[in-house]
């Protein structure tokens, strides 16, 4: 069922990026992870070919490419076998803050980096004591002249060691409404008072940083907000259903190459003198899985459909990202055990990829509280 109309553009694009990421980023993927983030100078390679942020316009640097671009870089991302060089958090969660709430001045001075790999971007929304409840967010932004003055503490952000810049969601203590009170800034990591901690050691995404943010009398430009004042958390909102379907188009391929992986494993494997891909308690397993796959291809296809037509699918995505992720999950554990032990030692894919899948429940929203969502829609 062919869902999604990719045109020879399209083609010639995934072929160009496979082959780059064949070359730049698959031979250096156990160095990364053992090194525990990947350097800077890939991300630089990545803006050189024209594979960041691909839908920032020409007059900002980019090339105004659609949304199919993105869903080929995920999937491409996926094949590499990591998690670390979060290219999609970047280019399509992050930079679409900028470009759509930034003022002009703001979007041409930070959209042509971000587009050519000279700044890696974060956004920084989580902290120690608030994960989902955006509202209750405790770091301040008070107003001094020109300035805000932030201070407080953020956790489990995405690019913390690498950026250079980070979209930084705050709070003005003086204002009561807390969903009124949520800002969106712009802060360059060399602003005094901002200090980056430690790269947070995790069960999974080795290669990717992952840090605790510090803002400590950090003064930033009133000019760097995003929007208009009070508006930050309806921005938030706003973005998430992107983030959410960036999280499902992650999802799915990830499924899809541990099953291709294992299929191929069980194909090789030996045991009692046939493969054992020839038992057929294998073989229903790999049915399952397969249907399971499948079934999610085409339900997260539709959503990009939608999404790219400009349709509010909140609900339809709060939805996919939990079953996608979850699913995932489970063919991850499948997967191993089909490999038996083996695939529980490092020199097999399969291994990372069970520990790298099982964050993706948790991030962008917990799937408690996508199931939440999709309740209140629905009237529950």
């Amino acid at each position: 069922m062919e869902i999604i109309k990719y045109t020879e553009e399209h083609n010639i694009f995934r072929q160009s990026l496979r082959k780059f990421l064949e070359k730049e980023v698959v031979p250096y993927v156990d160095q990364w992870e053992e090194a525990g983030i990947v350097p800077k100078s890939v991300w630089k390679k990545m803006g050189d070919q024209g594979f960041l942020c691909m839908n920032v316009p020409e007059e900002y640097g980019g090339f105004g490419a659609d949304f199919l671009y993105s869903v080929i870089l995920s999937e491409e991302l996926v094949r590499t076998g990591h998690t670390g060089l979060a290219a999609p958090l970047h280019s399509d969660v992050v930079v679409p803050y900028i470009l759509s709430f930034g003022s002009e001045e703001l979007k041409r001075q930070y959209l042509p980096p971000c587009v050519s790999g000279d700044a890696v971007s974060a956004i920084a929304m989580t902290e120690p004591n608030t994960g989902s409840d955006l509202a209750s967010i405790r770091t301040t932004a008070v107003e001094d002249g020109d300035h805000v003055i932030v201070n407080g503490q953020k956790t489990f952000i995405s690019n913390g060691i690498n950026c250079d810049i980070v979209v930084l969601a705050v709070r003005d203590p003086k204002e009561t409404n807390p969903y009124a009170a949520i800002d969106l800034y712009v802060v360059e990591a060399s602003t005094p008072g901002f200090e980056k901690g430690r790269n947070l050691k995790k069960i999974g995404w080795h290669s990717q940083d992952t840090a605790e943010l510090f803002f400590n009398d950090c003064r930033v430009p009133k000019k760097n907000r995003l929007g208009e004042k009070g508006s930050g958390f309806l921005m938030l909102m706003n973005k998430l259903q992107q983030e959410r379907l960036m999280v499902c188009i992650s999802a799915v391929p990830a499924a899809e190459h541990m099953l291709e992986m294992t299929i191929k494993y069980c194909q090789e494997r030996q045991a009692f003198g046939k493969p054992i891909s020839k038992f057929q308690n294998t073989q229903f397993k790999i049915v399952e899985m397969a249907a399971d796959t499948k079934m999610a291809r085409t339900f997260v296809d539709k959503l990009i459909v939608d999404h790219m037509e400009g349709k509010n699918i909140v609900v339809e995505v709060s939805m996919a990202k939990y079953w996608t992720t979850e699913m995932a999950t489970r063919v991850a554990d499948t997967c191993l055990q089909l490999h038996g032990g083996y695939g529980y030692c490092e020199e097999y894919a399969i291994a990372r990829a069970w520990r790298d899948i099982r964050v993706m429940q948790i991030f962008a929203g917990t799937n408690e509280i996508m199931k939440t969502i999709a309740a209140k829609f629905m009237g529950l």
